[in-house]
This record gives C-alpha cells, structure tokens and sequence, in this order.
C-alpha cells in the first residue's frame, strides 16, 4: 500500500515543514532522470545495433521513456499548481 504524506499544502513550496524537499517530489525528479537515462540508451543501443531483433527493443525502451516522462510530467505540474513544487 502505498505511503500517503502527512504534510499536506503547508506553503513550503515542495517541501516540508523541517525544510526538506517532499519525498515525492524527488521520486518525480529522480523519474525524470531516469526517463533520459533510458532515451539516451535507446539512441546510443540503437546507433550500434546489429539486428532488428535490437531495434525492436531499443524502440519499445524509446516508447516507454516518453510515455514515463509524459506522466511525471503531468504529476509535477499538478504538484506546482498545489503549491508543493518549488520551481
């Protein structure tokens, strides 16, 4: 089950009362990175590749990069317009 955060809009703007950035904050940011991470190895795996059997995987990895990046995204402007997301 997943772990619900106490603090709620406390003015802080994405982080908490003790002055800590909000856990969920970093998970989205940490997501972001990762989902380049992953576009990065697409282009690199790609560039190199050998067989379609290859592009094949470094094309679903592509795929599953943007549609990650567009839902964290989404989840970081929602975090920004409650105020949770120092810009």
């Amino acid at each position: 089950m997943p772990r619900k955060s106490k603090v709620l809009d406390d003015g802080q703007g994405g982080f908490s009362s003790s002055g800590e950035p909000r856990g969920c904050n970093e998970s989205i940011q940490r997501t972001l990175e990762i989902t380049e991470r992953m576009l990065r190895l697409a282009e690199e795996g790609d560039r190199v590749r050998e067989d379609v059997g290859c592009g094949i995987l470094y094309a679903v990895i592509r795929d599953c990069a943007y549609k990650i990046r567009r839902l964290a995204e989404a989840e970081r402007d929602a975090h920004v317009k409650k105020g949770w997301w120092r810009q």
